[in-house]
């Protein structure tokens, strides 16, 4: 990853527990930064930039309307993505690596965990989806079913209703699933969710609660 916000310098970083946080479409790092002071203070937390560029936004695959989308690609970026991921956990030794994905990047959050079933200790959704693929699915149900907090409003129009039973149902049959519903919220991301995801990773990620100075 070329580009990555980080919310601890380096010399902080080693250590501590990650908490990786993967951008929407059409969005950046700079937004998942400026949740950095929203999420449980142990943390260090990574916001890399997606590789797609989207008219001076950037994603992680190309995605059309219906959410459909080329396996192979996913499949490169993912596979990108956790070669920068083994290289940053060799150099700071974090304490664990937890996922934070919202829209886009919880289908990417979700797909890195299908890879890697044993590699992470808590996950969060938020208004985002998981991908349906049959190559995936054929190794499903993951052996280790980690923590995950799935936030959302059932009026999201952006994600639809078939992605959204497949991913309850992904969900409920592949980690142990908490689902949180915020009426009004929309495709959005808004205070009070943030607290109860914060409070989520707290109780779920050891380490990751620290007192702000």
């Amino acid at each position: 990853m070329e580009t990555v916000a980080w919310s601890r310098p380096e010399q902080e970083r080693p250590g501590t527990p990650l908490l990786l946080m993967l951008h929407g479409y059409g969005s950046d790092e700079a937004r998942m930064g400026a949740l950095f002071g929203d999420m449980p203070n142990g943390f260090t937390c990574a916001a890399p930039r997606g590789p797609l560029e989207i008219s001076g936004e950037y994603g992680w695959f190309l995605l059309d309307y219906f959410l459909a989308n080329d396996f192979a690609e996913v499949v490169g970026v993912a596979a990108k993505l956790l070669a920068w991921l083994d290289a940053e956990t060799a150099r700071y030794n974090f304490s664990s690596v937890s996922l934070l994905g919202f829209s886009q990047g919880m289908a990417m959050a979700t797909t890195l965990l299908r890879l890697r079933p044993d590699a992470f200790a808590a996950g969060t959704g938020l208004s985002g989806f998981v991908l349906h693929n049959e190559l995936l699915e054929a190794m499903e149900p993951l052996a280790t079913r980690i923590p995950f907090y799935w936030a959302r409003d059932t009026a999201d129009l952006v994600i639809n209703r078939e992605a959204t039973a497949f991913t309850a149902g992904w969900l409920a049959a592949n980690t142990e699933l908490t689902e949180a519903r915020y009426d009004g919220l929309g495709h959005n991301i808004r205070a009070d969710e943030l607290g109860d995801v914060a409070s989520f990773l707290t109780g779920h990620v050891p380490g990751s609660f620290a007192p702000r100075p």
